[in-house]
C-alpha cells in the first residue's frame, strides 16, 4: 500500500512540477515580450514622416465606414498600433483629410482605392461624393485604381475623374434589394410560440418570426423607398460617368447579354459601356503616376500619404477665439437602456454627454448625428426629454441624419430646431411593436416542466418557458398600443402636423430623406456640413465659430501604452495580428441579430421602436 501511495505521489509530483515549470516559463516570456516593446518603444527610428511636394492623397478605406468607432478609443487606438487590417473606416476622417488638402500645395492629387471596402451607406457615400466635388474644384485631379469594383465601390470610384481598373477586373452592378430569411415553418416544427404585438400595418421587423415570406405590405413599401435610392445611385453615375441614364439602366438590367457580347471579357465590357476610362495594371498604374507627380519610395510606386497619415501630420485646426462652440455628438448603433460602449447608443450614456454639454458655456449649438435604426421605446424617449432639456438650456439643436434615423432614430430626432437628412438617408418607420417567445412545447417534449406558485394572478406568469398568459397579452397589447399614440403625438407636435397626417405617412412606412422631406417628416436635405452651417445660423454664430466632437476620449495611461504598441510593431513589422478575416453573414447571424434586438429586456419583452430595414 506504501509503495502504491509512494508511486502515486512521485507521478503527480512529476506532473506537478512540469504544469509549474511549464507557467513559470510563459509568464517570464510574456514578460520578456514586453520589456522587448517597451526598449523598442523608446529607440529613435531616426526616421520623420515629412509630406513632400508633388504628393497624392490616397483614400484607402478599410472595412465598414462609420460614423464612430465601435468599443471603446483603446480599442481603436491599439487596432490601429498593431496595424493589423481595421474593420471600420470613420467617414468624417476621409472627409476631413480631402478638405485639408484642397489648399494644401504639396498634395497635387488624390487617388481612391477602394479595394479594401467592405459597407458604405448612400448617404454616406453623398458626404464623399460633396468633399470630393471641392476637392475637384481646385483643379486638381482625382485618380481611381481599382482590381476589381462592386456596386458600392464603385460608386466611390465613379466620384474621380478618371478610373483604371486591372485588365483582368470587372465592375459588378446588380441594383439594391432586402432580402431576409423567415422562419415560422421552422418555430413551427419546434412548436416555439411566438407572440407579437405589433402597431402599424407596415411594421414588418419581425415578420420573419411570424410568417413565411415578405408580406405584400412590406414589399410594397420596400421597393417605393428602395426605388428611389436606386434611382437616387444610378441618376450619380450618369452625372459623374456621363451615360445616358437610359443605357446605364438598360445595361445592368441586360448585364448577361452585354457581358457575352464582349466575350465574356468584364473588363473590357466595362470600359466599352463607360463605367472606366482605362484597362491598366496596378504596377503599370503606379509608374503613370510617378510620371505625373514624382516617385515614390521603396515599393510605393508613386509619391503618397495616406488619408490616416495625413490627417495626423496637418494636425487638428488650431482652435481660436470664436463666437462660439458647435459640438457634434454622434448616435450611432440601436437605441438601448443604461451605459453602452461606442456602437450602441446607451440612454444613460448618451443623456450624459448631452447633460454635460449643457453646462459648457461656450457650447451654443449641438448637432446630433444620428446613423441608427432604432430600439427601445423607453431608451429613446429618455434620450428625447434629455435634448428637449438641452434646448431649455438656451441650446441650439439640429439633426443630421445619416445612412439610417429609422424608428427610434427618428424618435429621438422629434423636437430639436431643424431636422436635416441625406436624401438617400433611410428614415420614417413610425411604429412600435413588442415580440415574446416561448419554449413550454419544446421543453416539454425533452421532458422539462415548469410548475410552482404565486402570490397574485401574473406573479410567475412573464416567463419564456410557459405559455404566454391571456391577460398578459392584453397587457402587451395596450403598451404597444399607447407606445404608438404617443409616437404620433411626438411626430405630430415635433412637425406641426395633424394626428391623421401623421397616420397617413406612418404605420411602420420607411421612407428615404428624399421621400421623407416630401412628406414633412424632415425640413431640409442636405450633408453634415450643411446642418452645422444651419445650427450657425439658427444660434446667430456667423462664421465664426469652432467645431468639436463630443467624444469619449482615452486616459493618459492608455495613450502611453498605444504609443509603446505603435512604436514597438512599426519595428517589428506589419503582418502582426493579421491571418484572420470576418466571416461572411449567414443564417444563425442573421437570427442572432435579431435575437439581440428582442433580448433588450431582463423581463422578458420589450416595446420596440426598431427598423430592421437594410439595403444590398
Amino acid at each position: 500500500m506504501t509503495s502504491q501511495r509512494s508511486v502515486f505521489s512521485r507521478v503527480f509530483g512529476a506532473i506537478w512540477r512540469f504544469v509549474d515549470g511549464a507557467r513559470k516559463l510563459v509568464l517570464n516570456l510574456v514578460f520578456l515580450l514586453i520589456v522587448y516593446i517597451v526598449v523598442l518603444a523608446f529607440i529613435d527610428s531616426g526616421e520623420t514622416l515629412i509630406i513632400q511636394p508633388d504628393t497624392a492623397l490616397v483614400l484607402r478605406p478599410q472595412g465598414d465606414v462609420v460614423e464612430e468607432y465601435s468599443g471603446t478609443p483603446l480599442d481603436h487606438a491599439l487596432e490601429q498600433a498593431t496595424e493589423s487590417m481595421r474593420s471600420e473606416t470613420r467617414l468624417r476622417d476621409l472627409t476631413d483629410a480631402i478638405r485639408r488638402a484642397v489648399n494644401d500645395d504639396r498634395i497635387v492629387r488624390l487617388v481612391i482605392d477602394p479595394t479594401y471596402l467592405s459597407r458604405v451607406g448612400l448617404a454616406s457615400l453623398q458626404e464623399l461624393d460633396s468633399a470630393i466635388s471641392e476637392f475637384k474644384a481646385s483643379g486638381k485631379p482625382v485618380v481611381a485604381l481599382a482590381d476589381t469594383l462592386e456596386q458600392q465601390q464603385y460608386y466611390l470610384a465613379a466620384l474621380a475623374d478618371e478610373i483604371w481598373l486591372n485588365p483582368r477586373g470587372l465592375v459588378w452592378i446588380d441594383g439594391f434589394s432586402s432580402y431576409r430569411n423567415f422562419y415560422r415553418e421552422g418555430l413551427d416544427k419546434l412548436e416555439v410560440e411566438v407572440n407579437l404585438f405589433r402597431a402599424g400595418s407596415y411594421k414588418s421587423a419581425m415578420e420573419p418570426w411570424v410568417r413565411d415570406d415578405m408580406s405584400p405590405e412590406a414589399k410594397e413599401n420596400n421597393l417605393l423607398w428602395i426605388g428611389n435610392l436606386w434611382q437616387q445611385y444610378l441618376e450619380t453615375i450618369s452625372g459623374h460617368r456621363g451615360i445616358p441614364l437610359e443605357d446605364l439602366s438598360r445595361a445592368i438590367n441586360q448585364f448577361a447579354d452585354g457581358l457575352e457580347a464582349a466575350n465574356g471579357d468584364f473588363a473590357r465590357f466595362a470600359l466599352e459601356l463607360g463605367l472606366v476610362d482605362r484597362l491598366i495594371s496596378g504596377p503599370e498604374a503606379n509608374l503613370a503616376l510617378a510620371s505625373q507627380g514624382a516617385a515614390g519610395s521603396g515599393s510605393e510606386g508613386f509619391r503618397q500619404v495616406d488619408h490616416d497619415n495625413y490627417l495626423k501630420l496637418t494636425g487638428p485646426e488650431k482652435q481660436s477665439d470664436t463666437a462660439g462652440t458647435i459640438a457634434i455628438v454622434v448616435a450611432e448603433g440601436e437605441i438601448v437602456r443604461g451605459v453602452q460602449p461606442q456602437g450602441a447608443i446607451g440612454a444613460i450614456t448618451l443623456s450624459d454627454r448631452l447633460r454635460s454639454l449643457a453646462e459648457d458655456r461656450d457650447v451654443k449649438a449641438v448637432v446630433l448625428r444620428i446613423n441608427s435604426p432604432g430600439g427601445d421605446a423607453f431608451a429613446a424617449e429618455k434620450i428625447r426629454r434629455e435634448i428637449q432639456a438641452l434646448k431649455e438650456m438656451g441650446k441650439t439643436v439640429v439633426v443630421s441624419m445619416g445612412n439610417v434615423a429609422a424608428s427610434g432614430g427618428y424618435w429621438i430626432a422629434m423636437g430639436v430646431d431643424e431636422v436635416w437628412a441625406s436624401s438617400a438617408s433611410i428614415t420614417g418607420s413610425i411604429g412600435v411593436y413588442g415580440i415574446l417567445p416561448t419554449f413550454s412545447r419544446p421543453l416539454e417534449k425533452l421532458g422539462i416542466h415548469t410548475d410552482g406558485v404565486g402570490t397574485t394572478p401574473l406573479a410567475g406568469k412573464l416567463r419564456l418557458d410557459r405559455p404566454l398568459d391571456p391577460d398578459l397579452r392584453r397587457i402587451f397589447e395596450h403598451a404597444v398600443e399607447r407606445t404608438y399614440e404617443d409616437f404620433i403625438t411626438l411626430v405630430a407636435e415635433a412637425r406641426n402636423m395633424s394626428a391623421d397626417d401623421v397616420l397617413k405617412v406612418a404605420e411602420g412606412r420607411v421612407w428615404s430623406g428624399a421621400q421623407a422631406k416630401d412628406r414633412g417628416l424632415v425640413d431640409q436635405t442636405g450633408t453634415l456640413q450643411d446642418a452645422i452651417d444651419s445650427a450657425a445660423r439658427i444660434a446667430g454664430l456667423g462664421a465664426d465659430y469652432d467645431v468639436i466632437y463630443a467624444e469619449p476620449e482615452i486616459s493618459p495611461i492608455e495613450a502611453f501604452l498605444v504609443e509603446i504598441t505603435s512604436s514597438a510593431m512599426a519595428r517589428v513589422g506589419t503582418g502582426f495580428g493579421r491571418g484572420f478575416t470576418g466571416l461572411p453573414g449567414t443564417l444563425l447571424e442573421n437570427i442572432a441579430s435579431d435575437l439581440r434586438v428582442l433580448a433588450r429586456s431582463s423581463r422578458g419583452v420589450t416595446v420596440a421602436a426598431h427598423c430592421l430595414c437594410d439595403v444590398e
